[in-house]
């Protein structure tokens, strides 16, 4: 009951809002870009003058997605405090949208709205919409759509299916639901082209992409003593193939399905002096988002991360951060 009022209201905001800012994460997955996109397409059935704005660029392979191209990288292209409403898609925490500043700084006059699946970060929004069982913020916009007795059409539809699709890996994940299958279902009879999403999101790997995660899978070893796999991709392994983070998307949740273990550790180097890490579980009575905790990181009990600086280093007895 309180998330159906908290729909409500959101739209009733929305209503009232003369000049409205979206928001998403930097590194845009699926799911920030296809819940970012289905808020556009409601804005502009509802002739709402908004700017989209994603710190990084969406990957090439979602241009699929309807209104993408409006998603601005630059915040100087944009005046912050001319907006009277702000819409956080995703975003957990307020580190990840290059706005953490402006948006903790913002006038009284300007109202946040947040919608997240993630567990909570940053308390920062004045109307907070988040469900963390559910499987994807693009899961929780479907409800906003349907209690607010907005009209599913066919971009919406798109927009809602492959954030879920994204985000449970096809359904393979644990965070895929009875419930998330129907909404999927659904959105198939409202017009969303399965097809056209597998194949831009899952079929669109390139050579190198394709030799990145073999070479994933090679260094792949299971630690005995506490039964985790985890797996190391050094930057020289990433220079080798000319692999982009789009080759690299999804690696993560495949490598978890690996029978067995309790869990997955996936490292990699960056170019900017990080190590991404990546942890992953099946199994139902293992909270990985704990370890992500301690690590500076956060996400769900099945798929959490963190970022480390340094560097990877091969040792004897394995690899190590210095």
């Amino acid at each position: 009951m309180i998330l159906i009022n908290h729909y409500i209201k959101a739209l009733h905001k929305i209503f009232k809002a003369d000049n409205i800012l979206l928001v998403t994460h930097n590194r845009p997955d699926g799911d920030a870009l296809a819940s970012t996109c289905a808020m556009s397409e409601l804005l502009i059935g509802m002739n709402k003058k908004f700017t989209a704005y994603c710190e990084d660029p969406a990957p090439q392979h979602y241009n699929f997605l309807p209104h993408i191209e409006k998603i601005i990288t630059d915040k100087n292209k944009f005046n912050f405090s001319q907006f009277d409403l702000i819409i956080t898609l995703d975003c957990g925490s307020l580190s990840r949208t290059a706005l953490a500043r402006e948006i903790s700084n913002r006038d009284k006059n300007q109202f946040v709205i947040e919608f997240d699946h993630h567990p909570k970060i940053d308390d920062y929004s004045d109307l907070e919409i988040r469900y963390t069982e559910s499987s994807s913020t693009a899961e929780i916009l479907y409800h906003f759509f349907k209690v607010n007795n907005i009209k599913f059409n066919k971009n919406v539809a798109n927009c809602v299916l492959t954030g879920i699709l994204t985000d449970t890996g096809n359904f393979l994940y644990p965070s895929a639901t009875d419930e998330t299958i129907k909404i999927a279902s659904k959105m198939l009879l409202r017009g969303a082209r399965f097809p056209v999403i597998l194949e831009h999101t899952w079929r669109n790997k390139s050579i190198g992409g394709m030799k990145i995660w073999g070479e994933a899978m090679s260094n792949l070893k299971i630690n005995k003593k506490y039964n985790i796999a985890f797996t190391v991709l050094s930057r020289k392994d990433i220079i080798k193939h000319k692999a982009s983070d789009e080759d690299l998307e999804g690696a993560a949740g495949f490598l978890s399905s690996l029978s067995g273990v309790n869990a997955l550790l996936f490292l990699r180097e960056e170019e900017n002096g990080k190590i991404k890490g990546s942890l992953r579980t099946a199994r139902p009575d293992i909270d990985i988002s704990g370890l992500a905790a301690k690590l500076g990181g956060g996400g769900h009990p099945k798929a959490a991360g963190f970022v480390l600086d340094g560097r990877l280093e091969e040792t004897k007895t394995g690899w190590k951060v210095v």
